[in-house]
This record gives structure tokens, C-alpha cells and sequence, in this order.
């Protein structure tokens, strides 16, 4: 029996057919009651950019996504502890950070932040990843 649940595994040749890439992962992982969400960007989950040229348009798209795992696995937005953010450009720090926070206001989650060269595929200029717990059923009563 698997110690981890993995939620929504695919293969990077579907995900990325512009690399030469063969490798197998999860949108999310499941170990006892945390939960790791993979970086999420302003790609829909059937593969369609939202928000070409704009960062908190993509911000908004990988919220909507970062929200919709953590509902399959159990969770919600309130129960995450963790956030890790992406840009590509420095200017990109307040429209990103603004969106995000409106899906989080009230959260209180830690957070880092980095500027970065690049991400995966040269359209996405944000990039968002969260760890989160699940409830106990007991505790949440």
C-alpha cells in the first residue's frame, strides 16, 4: 500500500511536447495529513494559457488551480501554511502578490518570493507553489 497519494499524474511528454522530456509526476502529493502542491502558472488544467503578456491574470489562473487541488485532496485555501512565488520580472511583484492575496486574505501563510531568469516555458511569468495540511476530522469539529 503507498504511504503518499498522488493526485493528478502525468507524464512531462503530454505537458511540455516542445521539450524532450519522459518524466512522470503529480500536481500534488498527499504524506499523512500535508499536502505539496506542485507550481501552478496560468495554465489551465487542459493546457491553455490564461493571461498571455499578463501577470496577474496568470496569477488569478494558477490560484484557481492551486484551489481546485487542494479541494481533490482534501483541503482548502484556509488550510495553506506555505507559499512559494515566482516572477520573472521584478515589476511583475505587485499585480502577482496582489491577486494572491486576494485568495488568501485572512490565511497568514509564510511566504517566500524569488525573481528568476526564466520558468519552464517562455509565456509564463508567474509561478506558484503550496504546502498545506488537511484537517484531522476530529480537530476540525
Amino acid at each position: 500500500m503507498p504511504t503518499h497519494t498522488r493526485i493528478r499524474m502525468f507524464n512531462t511528454k503530454e505537458t511540455y511536447p516542445n521539450q524532450s522530456l519522459d518524466n512522470d509526476l503529480c500536481q500534488a502529493v498527499r504524506a499523512g495529513n500535508t499536502l505539496y502542491v506542485r507550481g501552478q502558472v496560468g495554465t489551465d488544467f487542459e493546457g491553455r494559457l490564461v493571461g498571455l503578456g499578463d501577470p496577474a491574470a496568470q496569477a488569478e489562473q494558477a490560484m484557481k488551480n492551486v484551489k481546485q487541488l487542494l479541494e481533490e485532496a482534501g483541503s482548502e485555501l484556509s488550510h495553506i501554511v506555505k507559499t512559494t512565488t515566482y516572477i520573472t520580472d521584478p515589476r511583475f511583484r505587485e499585480p502577482v502578490y496582489r491577486e494572491v492575496g486576494k485568495w488568501l486574505k485572512g490565511v497568514f501563510p509564510i511566504s517566500t518570493g524569488l525573481v528568476v531568469a526564466g520558468l519552464a516555458q517562455p509565456e509564463w511569468l508567474m509561478e506558484i507553489d503550496v504546502i498545506a495540511v488537511i484537517p484531522d476530522q476530529e480537530s476540525a469539529l
